[in-house]
């Protein structure tokens, strides 16, 4: 009987489509087809934005804040120039052959109160740059890199000693390694 069944069942599209029916299997295969594709899609979508907003977010475009502009009058204010007195600093190295450095600088300020906020912490100044210039090593001043590297230390310096007022640049006027 269940010979002659089978082929029945096959042959009528009536019975394939009644539940219950054994011809009713192979539409069930194709609908778990589609709701695995869509639970795939589910699943994968959230993976997806979640990918591209760190990207995002790690490349600036999304979740930065813009940047601090400074003040109306700040940034349209000459820029003024205070010396700094020459430094000479003995560099950290090999005790038997003493290495130094010698500094000639400028601070650039803009606005005349940065330029007396400048002024008035010239002895904070002095002792930070040479602290810091006796932590070096002449390896530390080779090159272009070496002098951008320090220039950027002392501009962070001079504006934590120089406080709230705002330091420019540090421009170098002679600097010499021994």
């Amino acid at each position: 009987m269940s010979k002659k069944a089978k082929p029945a069942a096959k042959a009528d599209p009536a019975a394939a489509k009644q539940p219950g029916a054994e011809g009713a299997a192979p539409s069930e295969d194709g609908a778990a087809k589609g709701n695995s594709r869509r639970k795939l899609i589910l699943m994968a979508a959230p993976a997806v934005l979640v990918v591209a907003g760190a990207g995002l977010w790690l490349s600036g475009l999304f979740g930065s804040k813009p940047a601090a502009k400074p003040d109306a009058a700040e940034a349209q204010a000459a820029p003024a120039y205070v010396d700094l007195p020459e430094m000479v600093a003995n560099l950290d190295s090999d005790p038997r052959r003493p290495r130094y450095v010698k500094l000639r600088a400028r601070v650039e300020v803009r606005g005349a109160e940065n330029e007396r906020a400048v002024r008035a912490a010239m002895p904070r100044l002095q002792d930070l740059f040479q602290t810091y210039l006796r932590d070096m090593r002449a390896e530390d001043l080779r090159g272009s890199m070496g002098t951008y590297r320090l220039r950027e230390e002392l501009i962070a310096r001079a504006d934590v000693a120089a406080a709230p007022a705002h330091v420019a640049d540090v421009l170098f006027v002679e600097m010499l390694v021994q």
